[in-house]
């Protein structure tokens, strides 16, 4: 994945602020889309950015947080090309990428711990798409 694009609402806030110090000390490239302070937001509005700029390219990639992770991931599936995973551990993390090629994991702050947050991070940006038999599933969603 060549471009990271990170973005979440108020309730998301506190741990994308965590998840670019993680992307930092792993010296891994990504663009914040906002919001920039804990002000309450639309998620709406940031899982649409995020959406937007991944779809450009299967090289992008993208990670949206807010409280639950599913309002996030709704809005983002709203888009042609889009797969968003709404991830809670590992195991749905890496699956998500090996079987169906996601390209946004989305992450709820208020049901997962920083550690699990971080790590299902790290998971979903070196995991590559298995490819073969779900090759054929991605292209009939």
């Amino acid at each position: 994945m060549k471009k990271i694009f990170l973005s979440s609402d108020h309730a998301g806030y506190k741990l994308k602020e965590l998840i670019k110090l993680h992307l930092d000390k792993k010296k891994i490239n990504y663009t914040d889309l906002g919001p920039f302070n804990s002000d309450r937001v639309d998620y709406p509005d940031y899982a649409h950015k995020v959406a937007k700029k991944v779809k450009i390219s299967n090289n992008h990639a993208g990670i949206l947080v807010c409280g639950s992770g599913m309002g996030m991931n709704i809005a983002a599936n709203k888009h042609k090309n889009i797969r968003a995973a709404q991830c809670f551990n590992l195991k749905s993390t890496k699956l998500s990428r090996l079987h169906n090629d996601a390209n946004i994991i989305t992450l709820g702050s208020r049901l997962l711990t920083n550690k699990n947050a971080l790590n299902c991070v790290s998971v979903f940006l070196n995991t590559k798409f298995e490819g073969g038999r779900h090759a054929k599933r991605i292209k009939k969603i």
